[in-house]
């Protein structure tokens, strides 16, 4: 479980400071007018609502667009609970509850966002960090989205966009502000933990956040983010984290908020670490008594041989059965040292390290017995019906034989 130890969602902004009077005519009145028409009996599941976005939504920006306004007119912000943060909820809950409730929070809206754009076609993606509002940054984190359209990253606040707060009520009013924002602009109010997701060549630092100085800075490093989210995507969960925890750091623990998202990978990495060291050691085990059970049935296989052979070979059988007999007990016996061979040792792995030893050395004990039986099986097939006879005795001086 990540103990993850955030303190609160940034809140939907309030009215008065976020309002912008809009002049231009709406491009997508007709997509708008579609998306808020949707039947109830699409809109209980994720799944149902992506097919329904796909067959009734031509391109991926008319997609997006449906997405977007239909969240911001069917969810409500969760203003009674808006404190009531669960850190450690089901990822599936988080888009589950609005859907269910028609209610939600930051988390709620970007989730739900990024889960039907998926369904949709649409990559999208969740991001966490920390905004501007009022002049000030402020002291609680926020979650919006990004998604990838037309060949680029554009960005997207589903709860800013939805409406504001006015009185401890929420206001519905969609804000073009946050539809399809360009990295450049975002970046003004909304500062990723990790700056991968600023979609931006010279990323802004936290401190310059603080500053105001979101302007594009080319006497900085060139930072080639769409080579590093390709990078990012192709690594291990882990890995991601590791790579996070580096450009977390890198770009200035500038808060409690990103100290907090570090100290939280940080312990997820060396969880991660941990869990790792322990599913090793749990497969040397597993391998190890995969081998013994390999070594087990070779002995059980050529013991029934010896058996046979003690008994001259009686009752009869073909010669491939025979040779079946011993090749059998090789088989496994090879198995066991393959087995093995892909085991190395480390510190970790005490328990098993003695057994793993007196198992090799009996296994290379018993290979010894098993080449000679197989060596006087050849001898013995050798040989003429009185030749194979005279082979299951040893004789005296005086000729007389002995068993």
């Amino acid at each position: 479980m990540k103990p993850l130890i955030l303190l609160l969602m940034a809140l939907l902004p309030i009215a008065g400071w976020t309002q912008k009077v809009a002049l231009k005519t709406n491009p997508y009145a007709q997509v708008d007018a579609r998306a808020l028409q949707w039947p109830d009996s699409v809109t209980g599941s994720v799944e149902k609502l992506g097919v329904y976005v796909n067959s009734h939504f031509g391109t991926p920006m008319e997609r997006v667009r449906a997405v977007f306004v239909w969240i911001a007119g069917n969810i409500r912000y969760d203003v009674d609970n808006m404190f009531a943060i669960n850190f450690y909820e089901d990822p599936a809950e988080k888009i589950a509850k609005p859907l269910r409730t028609r209610k939600g929070i930051c988390e709620n809206y970007a989730a739900l966002f990024t889960a039907i754009c998926g369904r949709a076609g649409i990559r999208s993606v969740v991001i966490e960090g920390f905004t501007r509002q009022r002049g000030f940054v402020d002291f609680i984190p926020h979650a919006w989205c990004a998604a990838f359209l037309d060949g680029s990253w554009w960005l997207f606040d589903p709860t800013w966009g939805s409406g504001y707060i006015d009185n401890n009520r929420f206001v519905r009013k969609i804000d073009e502000d946050y539809f399809k924002a360009a990295p450049g602009e975002f970046i003004k109010s909304h500062m990723p933990f990790d700056y991968l997701w600023q979609f931006l060549y010279y990323p802004v630092t936290n401190q310059e956040f603080y500053e105001g100085k979101t302007t594009e800075n080319k006497a900085k490093p060139y930072f080639n983010y769409p080579d590093s989210i390709r990078v990012y995507e192709d690594l291990s969960p882990v890995g991601q984290e590791m790579a996070e925890a580096v450009r977390v750091e890198k770009n200035g623990v500038r808060n409690s908020l990103i100290f907090d998202r570090l100290r939280n990978l940080r312990v997820d990495i060396e969880n991660a670490r941990r869990q790792a060291e322990t599913d090793r050691q749990n497969r040397v085990i597993d391998t190890y008594n995969s081998a013994q059970r390999d070594y087990n049935e070779s002995i059980k296989q050529f013991n029934i041989f010896i058996n046979y052979r003690n008994d001259q070979f009686k009752p009869a059988k073909p010669d491939p059965e025979i040779q079946q007999m011993i090749d059998s007990a090789d088989h496994e016996l090879r198995a066991a040292k393959a087995k093995i061979g892909t085991i190395v040792l480390t510190d970790g792995d005490d328990r098993v390290r003695q057994p793993l030893q007196a198992l090799n050395q009996s296994i290379e004990d018993f290979d010894t017995h098993l080449k000679e039986q197989q060596d006087w099986l050849s001898k013995y097939f050798s040989k003429s019906k009185m030749g194979r006879k005279s082979m299951f005795y040893k004789y005296t001086w005086f000729g007389v034989p002995l068993n």
